[in-house]
Formats: C-alpha cells, sequence, structure tokens
C-alpha cells in the first residue's frame, strides 16, 4: 500500500488550479442562451399553417436547424424576420 503525504504547498498548489479552472469554466458561454421552438410552436405564435412555414423555410425567410426529422427555430430570428417585415400605418 502506498502512502502519499500531501504538503501545505500541495494544497495551495491545488487550490489556485482549482479556482483557475473554476473562473474559466464561469467565463464560458453555454452552447446556446437562445430558446428554440418547434415547428408546432412557431405555427401556433405566428398563426400559420405547416404549408405558409415551409415556405418561409424554402424562400429563405426563416432559418432553421434540423435534427432528425425535427425542424428547430431560433425564437430571436423569428422576431427579427417580424421585425424586418413590419409594416407602420402612415
Amino acid at each position: 500500500m502506498l502512502i502519499e503525504i500531501l504538503t501545505k504547498e500541495d494544497l495551495e498548489n491545488f487550490r489556485k488550479v482549482l479556482i483557475k479552472d473554476l473562473l474559466e469554466a464561469l467565463d464560458k458561454k453555454p452552447l446556446t442562451t437562445q430558446k428554440l421552438l418547434k415547428s408546432f410552436e412557431v405555427r401556433k405564435v405566428l398563426n400559420i399553417s405547416p404549408g405558409t412555414l415551409q415556405t418561409l423555410r424554402d424562400k429563405k425567410i426563416l432559418n432553421y436547424s434540423k435534427i432528425g426529422n425535427i425542424h428547430y427555430y431560433s425564437q430571436q430570428d423569428i422576431e427579427e424576420v417580424l421585425k424586418k417585415n413590419r409594416a407602420f400605418k402612415d
């Protein structure tokens, strides 16, 4: 049985490395902070049919990601499309 003795210096070095690693982890941003919606949620929010949503994808008006057979849309992208296409009354 091997016994290792930790010194105060060893513990201090460990503490420094641990603090450094924790600070780096806190500085990293998560993979995604945006809300993603599935097709049925987008259709409900915009009050549109599946065909209209397909047209928005085909015409590259609305960006999406596809994983398997599920389309995901960024809520931020949807809001930007709505702002870009906003019509004002004169």
